[in-house]
């Protein structure tokens, strides 16, 4: 049975529901983007793929999301550095077939002019072209969210709501919903070369929307019903730990 993949992210973004006051949009709308960055903190070139992914979505505002994920050889620390990679990066990584650091993938599609090995992964000078091809594509279903937290629980609620205004060309779909984190200090090979708008005054990087969590897992929850007009609505409530692999969860970025 073919699936679907319906990505979005949180603490930058999230997924989101209708129920009496619906806020997912009814209307015809086309695809976004979620790109996902394979990473790491000795990746000399990385840097270089931060800044294009970040140029994409500053020209795209509104239809670009970036998750940055830290795994393989170059994101595994050395004594005294950050870890930085999470339960989800070695999987998400085989799945995309990636070669080499940094890859992306867009829509966990894959684009057979751009794959570097067969599946998802695709080196930074294709980024571009492939989202290109996805904005420029009718979405049959819209999907939003919003969230809150309880900062002296750090009990975190996404709302999220999904409309189809056409039918899938699948019988079942994925929504997934993940927390990203901004603003997180830590060493980078190449920064100051290759992205130095990043470097803050002490040397060190600023890692941005860096993949923390996957509430709904690396696959995401089945949504069954894909037909014209079907309204999906789902909360998800999940208390935030103070940290993982003793990087600070920061509920503000």
């Amino acid at each position: 049975m073919k699936k679907i993949y319906l990505l979005s992210s949180f603490l930058m973004l999230l997924i989101y529901g209708i129920n009496a006051q619906t806020f997912v949009n009814t209307g015809a709308e086309n695809k976004n983007v979620i790109l996902e960055e394979y990473t790491g903190i000795y990746c000399t070139y990385c840097p270089d793929g931060h800044k294009v992914a970040q140029d994409l979505h500053d020209a795209n505002p509104s239809d670009v999301v970036l998750i940055n994920i830290h795994t393989g050889g170059y994101a595994n620390p050395d004594p005294g550095d950050p870890d930085f990679t999470t339960q989800w990066g070695a999987s998400l990584a085989t799945l995309s077939s990636l070669t080499g650091y940094p890859a992306g993938s867009i829509n966990r599609r894959t684009f057979s002019s751009f794959a570097s090995n067969g599946g998802s992964a695709m080196s930074r000078g294709d980024w571009a072209a492939a989202s290109s091809t996805i904005m420029g594509e009718s979405s049959c279903v819209n999907v939003a969210a919003q969230s809150s937290i309880d900062l002296s629980t750090r009990e975190l609620v996404v709302n999220v709501e999904a409309y189809y205004t056409a039918s899938s060309s699948a019988n079942t779909n994925k929504l997934n919903v993940a927390i990203l984190q901004n603003n997180v200090e830590g060493p980078q090979t190449g920064g100051s070369s290759f992205n130095p708008g990043q470097v803050l005054s002490n040397g060190n990087y600023n890692h941005m929307h860096m993949l923390r969590h996957l509430l709904t897992g690396q696959y995401g929850e089945d949504i069954d019903t894909t037909t014209s007009g079907t309204f999906i609505s789902r909360t998800y409530t999940y208390t935030i730990p103070a940290d993982l692999n003793s990087i600070a969860y920061d509920l503000f970025n």
